[in-house]
């Protein structure tokens, strides 16, 4: 049996392939059993996002059936075949425990891939196509992931820009829980930074975008309102924070204008980031007192040091889940040997239940004590003895000498 991964992710598919490989959620039972329904697989998980789809499959002949399965599954015949990877048994854990730690993600230590490993396990627990290896693996994954996130800085530091934009918030307020953002724009960009916003505890925020249509679908996701662009000026004295980020040609928050706003709000500090280019926040502003202005060079400049500080994580990590690699193997090993073991503690333990009853019927047949224990030492020793005794004569008359001294090794024997 043999532990494989088979898959394709952001780095070996552009998204225009990506998608033509996406399981949709609710057919993923169907085919978790279409794909244990084949001879070679015992046991299977169906990892899908839009950066990776993969099988995890125990299976009796390797990868090729998998991703001949795959590309099946899809109607894609070879097409993707150059976009596959492939990993067996070893490989294989170390590439669970690195996508479980987000170690092989598009952005390094994001936190989302390990919900989304757990929701595909959980699928195929409730599909029936797990078993004790793959129970293993991901239990094994989940605790390894933990460990890297708590024991490194793997998702200590913003490597976004939206949030690192947040981040540098946090520099001037404590908290966000009395706070009002102005979001300029309603673009992916402004979305992410809200939703961060939003989850450290700001509770009122204000959007503002040129189709107002658009504004109000932003803000309904928070429980706040919208304006049109032309409308900041009235609504400016009331924001604490102000991200900006439109395709506008021109400034739309003016120095005359956050002035005005300045006086309003009787001095207290307002925060501002402008993640447009062209800049939406004339350069001026950054001149008035109680105004903390950023530009997307500042941010960039954060999430650059940043990401080396996590990619030094990540080599921690890599360490770290060598390790755990290894003790994995170990366990596998250790768990192929079991069947063996019970057969031979069974065959020790019926010479001896055998070897017993025979020396009580001596006893009762008046035989002496010493008599019938020369005996059951003398018969056990005989019986536990008899075949690697027998096949010693054998591998000493083929000359096979591997046989000899496996044995002597497992008796700690001295061939000299």
């Amino acid at each position: 049996m043999s532990l494989v991964v088979v898959g394709i992710n952001h780095r070996t598919a552009p998204v225009e392939v990506r998608e033509r490989v996406v399981f949709e959620p609710a057919r993923i039972p169907e085919a978790l059993r279409e794909l244990t329904s084949l001879s070679e697989v015992r046991e299977s998980v169906i990892v899908s996002t839009c950066n990776r789809t993969e099988l995890y499959c125990v299976t009796e002949s390797g990868e090729g059936a998998l991703a001949d399965w795959l590309q099946r599954y899809h109607q894609l015949g070879s097409s993707i075949h150059h976009c596959i990877y492939r990993h067996e048994d070893l490989r294989a854990v170390n590439h669970t425990f690195a996508v479980a730690s987000g170690l092989d993600s598009m952005v390094l230590g994001e936190p989302q891939i390990l919900g989304q490993l757990k929701d595909a396990y959980r699928v195929a627990q409730e599909a029936g196509t797990t078993g004790p290896t793959l129970h293993r693996l991901f239990q094994a994954a989940f605790s390894v992931a933990k460990r890297v996130r708590t024991e490194t800085q793997i998702g200590a530091n913003a490597v976004s820009v939206a949030s690192a934009a947040v981040a540098m918030a946090r520099t001037v307020f404590s908290n966000f829980d009395s706070r009002t953002a102005l979001m300029v724009g309603a673009g992916e960009t402004i979305a992410l930074a809200a939703r961060h916003l939003h989850a450290d505890g700001l509770r009122r925020m204000i959007v503002a975008n040129r189709s107002v249509d658009r504004a109000r679908e932003l803000a309904a996701e928070f429980q706040g309102f919208a304006i049109s662009l032309e409308e900041i000026p009235s609504h400016l004295r009331e924001a604490d924070i102000v991200v900006a980020s439109t395709a506008s040609p021109n400034p739309i928050i003016t120095r005359a204008m956050t002035a005005e706003a300045l006086r309003a709000r009787k001095r207290r500090p307002i925060f501002m980031v402008d993640i447009a280019v062209p800049r939406d926040i004339e350069p001026e502003v950054a001149e008035l007192e109680d105004v903390y202005l950023f530009t997307i060079d500042d941010l960039q400049t954060v999430v650059n040091e940043n990401m080396e500080g996590r990619r030094a994580a990540a080599r921690e990590a890599d360490q770290m889940i060598a390790a755990e690699v290894d003790r994995f193997g170990l366990q596998l090993r250790t768990r192929d040997a079991a069947p063996t073991i019970r057969q031979l503690r069974h065959h020790a333990e019926e010479a001896r239940r055998h070897t017993l009853e025979q020396a009580r019927h001596m006893l009762a047949a008046g035989r002496s004590p010493d008599e019938v224990l020369e005996f059951l030492s003398a018969t056990l020793t005989n019986r536990l003895i008899h075949a690697p005794s027998q096949r010693l004569r054998d591998a000493a008359e083929t000359g096979d000498d591997s046989v000899i001294q496996t044995i002597a090794g497992i008796y700690h024997l001295d061939r000299d």
